[in-house]
């Protein structure tokens, strides 16, 4: 394939490089039906199995990076500061980190599939992960500390090297938080865009954009067959025997997220440019990332050419700082895919509101819900029935212990109910009602000022940590399953039915020892009821919270 042209009014530099390193709800962990988790899972391994017999086409030396840190709560009350967007699931089935893996296995083998996060998701990343596909034991890279996309790529780039990645192998990073209704051109497009790599370009895919919108930043693109004296041609156009690809461009420049009116101008293009979505997916050889890297921030560079050990040890103090701007921003050689395949980063309820299926009144239903006489509304409630009569242009967001209305247009705004809620010191901007954790997961069924009701399910072979509290008792009811209780350095097996007070200060531990989960109703009672009063002794996952 070819790109267009080379970058205007900067200096080529050559591909040699010298010196490069290292020469059922939201968030879907704890299921009510167990028939439907079993045929959900069987459905899931099915269409594994088709994506990675599909793989067999591509190139063998293609690997992926998930981005999967961050925090948001623009999708408030479903996002939380414990539970970002990736980790939900917006549309029905699988959440966004899921989907993202299932779409990386149309164009990778789920051996040289990872991911990188910040570590207080590990449990959650390597949770779902494995839900989607049997992904590695080592799936997920680690970050000391968040530092934006740049750092965090790098990180990811070097640890895939010490697991076996070349520098000619191809890399494609992509969000954990992106929607894609059309998965086969999404796999063309990572196809076009793999091919670019190999010929040395840092490719992005841009998306095609359907609306001017001041949310996201834009790429500039030259148009083949225009006439502008300042672009020059490749070095080696005259080398390659590929023709042009239609769906690559040469990148002219990115742009910041702009006015309204600078928009409206970029939907419709200027003369010899077209103009598209940055959506932040890269694919490039890690060759080609240090020839740039080297030249666009030598920081970041002398960094990473230490090694990962090295790199880890001093993450903390790198810079935070985003991959397009240390990176494609200032680089040489850049292409861009054009990508048209229904795409959302889902930056807002009116976001998700577009992409999600619709009703002939244009309506978009989640969950139980009832519309009698309304039109143009979203309603996602799954926890119970929602009905609406003779409302029109409504979001209504449904959660256990939070509900969200807005006129469609404005669900922007929920920040400013986010903040608030933090100036109140309130739970609800920042805890989640579920959670995974290394061992399984857990729902908070009701919480008031001196008690609270858990249901815990712990994967087989399982065992929570040896731990104690200083603020509260529990009692434990087996659900199904056996528990394996140990308390005070005595042990008992607690049956289906069956249950077990844990007194204040008591050295207790649960285990899972039998073949099926186990599931346990937990009654927590006490002055003080946060998950910061665990005090663990012993820990087969290493923490230390």
């Amino acid at each position: 394939m070819s790109t267009h042209n080379t970058r205007p009014s900067k200096q080529k530099k050559s591909k040699d490089v010298t010196d490069v390193p290292g020469s059922q709800h939201s968030v879907n962990p704890v299921r009510s039906d167990r028939t439907t988790d079993q045929a959900t899972k069987q459905a899931t391994d099915q269409a594994t199995e088709q994506v990675t017999d599909q793989v067999t086409e591509m190139p063998l030396n293609v690997y992926g990076l998930i981005l999967a840190g961050g925090s948001g709560v623009r999708l408030w009350p479903k996002s939380r500061e414990e539970l970002p967007k990736q980790f939900l699931s917006l549309r029905k089935g699988n959440t966004m980190l899921q989907e993202t893996v299932t779409r990386m296995l149309h164009v990778l083998p789920k051996e040289r599939l990872y991911s990188v996060a910040g570590g207080k998701w590990r449990a959650l990343v390597s949770y779902q992960a494995r839900e989607a596909a049997f992904v590695p034991e080592d799936f997920l890279i680690a970050e000391p500390a968040a530092r934006n996309t740049a750092p965090a790529i790098l990180l990811g780039c070097e640890a895939l090297r010490e697991k076996g990645m070349t520098d000619n192998d191809v890399l494609i990073v992509t969000p954990s938080d992106h929607l894609v209704k059309d998965m086969n051109a999404f796999t063309q497009a990572l196809r076009r865009a793999i091919a670019a790599a190999q010929e040395g370009f840092l490719t992005t895919l841009g998306i095609v954009p359907t609306r001017p919108d001041t949310g996201y930043g834009y790429i500039q693109c030259h148009i083949l067959g225009s006439q502008d004296s300042d672009l020059e041609k490749p070095e080696d156009q005259n080398k390659r025997e590929t023709p042009p690809d239609p769906a690559c461009f040469e990148v002219e420049r990115f742009i910041e997220k702009p006015s309204l009116e600078m928009a409206e101008l970029y939907i419709k293009g200027t003369e010899g440019s077209r103009y598209f979505w940055n959506g932040g997916i890269f694919v490039f050889t890690p060759h080609t990332l240090y020839r740039e890297l080297k030249q666009t921030a030598p920081d970041l560079y002398n960094a990473a050419r230490k090694g990962y050990k090295t790199l880890t040890e001093n993450f903390a103090a790198l810079p935070s700082i985003s991959f397009d701007y240390a990176v494609m921003e200032k680089a040489q050689r850049v292409a861009m895919v054009e990508l048209d395949a229904g795409w959302s980063d889902v930056g807002s309820w009116d976001a998700l509101y577009e992409v999600l299926d619709k009703d002939g009144l244009y309506n978009s239903k989640i969950g139980d819900v009832l519309l009698q006489g309304s039109e143009r509304c979203l309603v996602d409630s799954r926890c119970r029935l929602t009905a609406l009569v003779d409302v029109e242009d409504l979001i209504v967001v449904d959660s256990p212990d939070a509900l969200f209305i807005s006129k469609r247009g404005s669900s922007q705004k929920v920040r400013n109910v986010v903040e608030d809620l933090k100036n109140r010191v309130r739970k609800e901007a920042v805890q989640a009602i579920e959670s995974a954790r290394p061992w399984g997961a857990y729902t908070i069924l009701c919480e008031e000022e001196r008690f609270k009701i858990k249901r815990l399910l712990i994967s087989s072979g399982k065992r929570l940590s040896l731990q104690y509290h200083h603020h509260r008792s529990e009692h434990w009811v087996v659900v199904q399953g056996t528990a394996l209780v140990t308390i005070d350095g005595k042990q008992q097996f607690v049956h289906e039915g069956e249950s077990v007070f844990i007194p204040k200060n008591a050295h207790h531990r649960l285990e899972n020892p039998g073949k099926v989960a186990l599931e346990i109703v937990e009654v927590q009672g006490g002055e003080y009821l946060g998950e910061d009063d665990i005090v663990r002794l012993e820990d087969d996952f290493s923490r230390n919270e």
